[in-house]
């Protein structure tokens, strides 16, 4: 995982807790199931990343 990638993916897991927030503040049921979405994509690529940098060894 190249360092562009990581923040992508780090700025993606962001977006999503900050959506979910601002769903659950606003009683907006689909903006907080979107945000839930973009924060687990991002913490999926993160993890993904990890096991194949562990693999590659």
């Amino acid at each position: 995982m190249n360092l562009g990638q990581a923040i992508r993916n780090t700025a993606q897991t962001a977006k999503g807790r900050i959506k979910e927030t601002l769903g659950r503040t606003t009683h907006n049921r689909r903006t907080q199931r979107e945000g839930r979405t973009d924060r687990s994509m991002g913490n999926l690529k993160q993890a993904a990343a990890k096991a194949r940098k562990a693999f590659k060894r």
